[in-house]
């Protein structure tokens, strides 16, 4: 199943749950994203063409980020640019999100792995603005099969 935020016609993210299945090749992203999130399944003998990559500039003015989750539970909180409270969803074992713009947050809910891909060079407090993060109470969940 794919999810997606949405928030003034503007994605949020994007959620690739982790019972997703689908033959061939599927981009979940437009072409402008500047971090791409495709889903590939192949059958067995399936030959992909040996290919490098040819050297691009791009121009990259916000991080997008993927998260694999490996292991565990973790609830993550959408926010739009102006910092204000969307919603939270719960991410499992095998999902995978994209953040696609806006703000977000997270509470480990179970002990986890994951692996976290995004644009660098990594600048520090250059990269992120912080704030504060919403309280418990406020939360609007939505369940995983949302």
């Amino acid at each position: 199943m794919i999810r997606t935020i949405i928030h003034d016609n503007q994605q949020i993210a994007i959620i690739i749950k982790n019972n997703y299945k689908k033959e061939g090749v599927e981009f979940f992203t437009p072409n402008d994203y500047s971090q791409q999130l495709a889903y590939m399944s192949h059958k067995k003998g399936k030959k992909i063409d040996a290919h490098i990559h040819n050297k691009v500039t791009r121009d990259v003015h916000m991080t997008q980020e993927v998260l694999v989750i490996r292991e565990g539970k973790l609830r993550i909180d959408f926010y739009t640019q102006e910092k204000e409270y969307l919603e939270s969803r719960i991410l499992e074992k095998g999902d995978v999100i994209l953040l696609a713009s806006g703000g977000h947050g997270f509470e480990v809910l179970e002990d986890i792995e994951m692996i976290e891909i995004k644009q660098g060079p990594y600048l520090g407090d250059e990269d992120k603005t912080r704030f504060t993060h919403i309280l418990k109470e406020n939360i609007k969940i939505k369940g995983a099969n949302e």
